[in-house]
Formats: structure tokens, sequence, C-alpha cells
């Protein structure tokens, strides 16, 4: 009977993974090329939760943050702009669904000066249901939103630098 269990869990193991299945937040890690591994990050706010955010994907995927005098490249980072947009009414002309947008811009540059990659905008969309008797919970869905976001924000900004360093080796 043991074995029955083990085999069972072993086959769907076996067929999620076959599937494409994978969990929330494991995928590969982008690889930059050893000579791109060494940012200095200039961001108008240091401490901000997107600024964080971008420091805390670029480590997890072996980006060295340094001193200015230190990196290989600079990391210039546009605030994150976030809007909300209604995208349809309820029977009582009240927002029913709602589009969620974030934003930021970025470019790289060498140490040296010479820019490398040019302002990029990079951009998130979510659409929500909206319930206008619970405007409490849905503004705690929209706070959470909002750090999922930022955190594909982070992701796509360091993909799209994984991508242009790996074109130009």
């Amino acid at each position: 009977m043991p074995y029955l269990k083990a085999a069972a869990v072993f086959v769907l193991a076996v067929s999620l993974t076959a599937c494409g299945f994978q969990l929330r937040g494991s995928q590969a890690a982008t690889a930059l090329p050893e000579s791109w591994q060494r940012f200095n990050l200039v961001t108008g706010n240091p401490n901000s939760e997107f600024s964080r955010e971008v420091e805390a994907r670029f480590a997890a995927n072996g980006i060295v943050w340094v001193e200015r005098n230190e990196a290989d490249y600079l990391l210039r980072l546009g605030p994150e702009r976030f809007s909300q947009r209604n995208l349809s009414l309820n029977a009582q002309a009240r927002a029913a669904e709602f589009e969620l947008t974030m934003r930021s811009t970025f470019s790289v540059t060498s140490a040296r000066g010479d820019e490398v990659m040019t302002d990029t905008e990079a951009s998130v969309i979510r659409q929500m249901e909206n319930d206008p008797r619970n405007v409490v919970g849905k503004a705690e869905e929209v706070r959470i939103l909002q750090a999922e976001m930022r955190t594909e924000l982070a992701q796509q900004i360091l993909r799209r630098i994984g991508f242009y360093a790996a074109s130009t080796q």
C-alpha cells in the first residue's frame, strides 16, 4: 500500500512538470554575463519600495551593488508611476472593473558615461473587479496587487537588461 501512494505522488509530480506547471516565482534566473555583474543604482528615491525591490531582484540573480566608482554599469531608475482607471460601470454607475497600470523608465550607462541602453519604459497592467460594497477589502486588494506589480516590473527590467547584455556578447 505505501508503494501505491508513492507511485501516485510520483506520477502526479511527473504529470505536473510535463505540462509546464511551475510554482509562482520559480522562473529560471536571468543570468547576466560576468562583465555585467557590478551595478550602481542611480535613483531619486533610493529608499522607495520600488528601488528596494529592484535591488533585491537583481541581487537574487547575482548582481552585486557597488559604489559608483567601482561599478561597471549604472542603472538609472525613474520613479514608479501607478495609475488606476475604470474599465466598466455597473447598473448603479459605479466602477465594476478597474485597470491598474504601473510604469517606470530606466536606462543603463557604462562606468565611462557611455549610454548603453537609452531611456526605456517598462510597464505592467492588471485588471480587477470592484465591489463597491467592500471598499476596505478592495483597497487591500489594490495594495497587494501593487506589490505584485512592483515585483513584476523589477523582473521585467532585469530581463530586458539581461537580453540586451546577452545580445552584445
